[in-house]
């Protein structure tokens, strides 16, 4: 089986490509690596006691549970950041994986990365890892899969023919190469990780999730970043309902994109100073009770400067979220005030556009491909969609296997697991209060006392969906899970920092909308924004911005006086409170603990309960 391989390392307080020097080859004698730094800590390393070659000959089938073929170990001498011994295979029927062991000075820990999309393809990307060494010199295993099938991350065809498939994408796949890189690490080095993590965002945060939920003795520490955690809902309801309020009878959208710099600027004149500070950053969102009526056009007013009232009405529904005629909610909320700028290509499209496809291919995608079983009948699209109390219920009848939503994490903590999740406050692919109200779910399930002893969550102003952004988002989340792991450090205030790099510029805006508007005409899932600057550039773009991130739901407050700039400068502000409505919707019985469908797969044929 071919895949695609990428490493990246990103998240440097100066550039999202932090490359360190090669590690030279260490002796046989245990040495401590440079590891000790203050708040982790300081392992002495191990080393090979087998030849990387060697490994394509390794059983491990009966540590991971299925027949697992090696099909390649190679030393990769000029590796980056250094020299490893690089292991891919395949656990039956199709999952591949990556394992990429230390040549020298492995400090005994193992990251795992999570995959977006759909997954589809290996890809080892170590996000967050400012300061944390370990991840900057290489001292770490590192494994990634494909989640059990090939394609690119909007491909889902394979999900309707293949129900094993679907299970490995669900949730079997990381847990299987979890078990996989385990085994290789202990026969490489004569001895398993010490400390096990694993870090990923968008459905690499619902994979992250789903690991905490269902396989719980997999890792010590998980980084959880904008997870699709209601999948279902979030690729069905929310996605869709602008198919339902934002086509218009002529097939063409109501609520354009030349109008969302008009919504956001009324927004930012009634919101943005409520942190003490005008900066254009929304810092508590959920205490913005915008209306879009102050934008609505007046007799006489130039068109291009204001919005029609077909327009504000779906502007209100939009930032409402889908519900059915009663008010009842479909969704936990929709977009929040502050990401306006932002809603082209998924939520909105350019004037005139012809919209006979869907407006957002991701709905279409999981409609026909994942949300039943055997697929809805022929010919159905996204905009056959009910927003009712039946279909809500008919659309989801398979949460239980793909969403990572049970708020009964006992087992976690049983094992000593530290959860870390975040959010941007600008995503506009997940919404961030998907992982706000799952978090108040764990709350109210496990009590706050106890949920304060081993998860977090830091939400970011201004943040888009996974990284970058018009507010800091920059910050050493590896780090900071790694001390609370392994020195008990629980953390407090994080310290990110924001480069003038960040934040895309209008002329490179407009190609990722034109590019995203033609991926929804073929029937594609848009790309999020995922511009990056050459290595080079951002090495030379210092921040321009730090600003202190304290846990949900604390917010940064300015003080009065000093740089607006300058983290220095703020203080922890009391949050709004979370309006009890966004915890009562059609999904809400879905946080329950024990949700969980376990499937078995033969053909397309898909058999469920909710026992392993």
């Amino acid at each position: 089986m071919a895949f695609h391989t990428r490493l990246i390392f990103k998240g440097c307080a100066i550039a999202f490509l932090c490359i360190a020097g090669v590690i030279s080859i260490a002796s046989a004698q245990q040495v401590t690596a440079s590891t000790n730094s203050a708040g982790i800590a300081a392992l002495p390393v191990i080393s090979p006691v087998l030849d990387c070659a060697s490994l394509t000959s390794a059983d491990i089938s009966a540590a991971v549970g299925a027949p697992t073929q090696i099909t390649s170990a190679t030393a990769v001498t000029n590796g980056k950041p250094a020299p490893y011994c690089d292991v891919k295979g395949n656990i039956d029927p199709h999952v591949g994986f990556e394992v990429r062991l230390p040549l020298a000075g492995w400090t005994q820990r193992f990251l795992q990365t999570g995959c977006g999309g759909y997954c589809g393809e290996v890809s080892l990307r170590v996000e967050n890892a400012t300061d944390c060494t370990p991840a900057t010199n290489g001292e770490m295993v590192l494994a990634a899969t494909n989640m059990g099938h090939s394609g690119g991350m909007g491909d889902a065809a394979w999900a309707v023919t293949d129900a094993q498939a679907r299970i490995d994408f669900a949730y079997r796949g990381q847990h299987v190469t979890a078990l996989a890189a385990k085994a290789l690490t202990q026969k490489f080095y004569g001895q398993g990780p010490r400390y096990s993590y694993f870090s990923g965002c968008s459905d690499g945060g619902r994979e992250a999730l789903m690991e905490a939920q269902r396989f719980p003795n997999d890792f010590n520490g998980i980084l959880a970043g904008a997870p699709a955690l209601d999948f279902v809902t979030q690729n069905t309801y929310y996605f869709g309902w602008n198919d339902h309020i934002n086509i218009g009878a002529d097939g063409k959208g109501i609520l354009t994109t030349d109008k969302l710099p008009i919504l956001h600027k009324a927004v930012l004149a009634q919101c943005d100073a409520a942190d003490g500070v005008k900066d254009g950053l929304i810092s508590d969102p959920l205490g913005c009770h915008f209306d879009p009526g102050v934008t609505e056009c007046k007799p006489g007013q130039d068109p291009s400067t204001c919005l029609t009232a077909a327009q504000v009405k779906v502007a209100r529904d939009v930032y409402a979220g889908a519900h059915d005629s009663n008010g009842t909610r479909l969704t936990p909320g929709g977009l929040l005030p502050g990401s306006e700028k932002y809603w082209g290509g998924a939520f909105a499209a350019s004037p005139g556009k012809d919209l006979s496809k869907a407006l957002n291919g991701l709905a279409e995608s999981a409609y026909e491909h994942f949300a039943f079983e055997n697929g809805p009948p022929a010919g159905t699209t996204i905009r056959d969609l009910k927003f009712d109390r039946n279909g809500f219920e008919g659309a989801t009848q398979l949460h239980g296997l793909y969403d990572a939503t049970d708020a009964d994490l006992s087992p976690f903590v049983a094992h000593g697991g530290k959860l870390i999740m975040y959010h941007g406050l600008y995503d506009q692919g997940m919404s961030p209060l998907n992982t706000i109200i799952y978090y108040t779910e764990l709350q109210k399930i496990m009590s706050k006392s106890v949920v304060d002893n081993f998860a977090r969550l830091y939400i970011f102003p201004g943040g888009y969906h996974c990284g970058r952004g018009e507010g800091p988002f920059h910050v050493s989340l590896l780090y900071t899970m790694m001390s609370w792991v392994e020195k008990s450090q629980a953390p407090y205030m994080l310290l990110a920092s924001h480069q003038h790099s960040d934040t895309e510029d209008p002329e490179e805006d407009e190609r990722q909308k034109a590019a995203a508007a033609a991926a929804v005409a073929n029937g594609q899932a848009p790309a999020q924004p995922t511009r990056r600057p050459p290595p080079e550039a951002q090495q030379a773009d210092p921040p321009d911005m730090t600003r202190p991130v304290f846990p949900y739901p604390l917010t940064a407050k300015y003080i009065g006086s000093g740089d607006p700039n300058d983290a220095k400068n703020f203080v922890a502000g009391p949050p709004s409170p979370l309006p009890a409505s966004l915890l009562n919707w059609a999904g809400t019985s879905f946080y329950a603990p024990h949700q969980e469908l376990w499937c078995t797969g033969s053909g397309a044929t898909m058999s469920c309960k909710k026992t392993p």
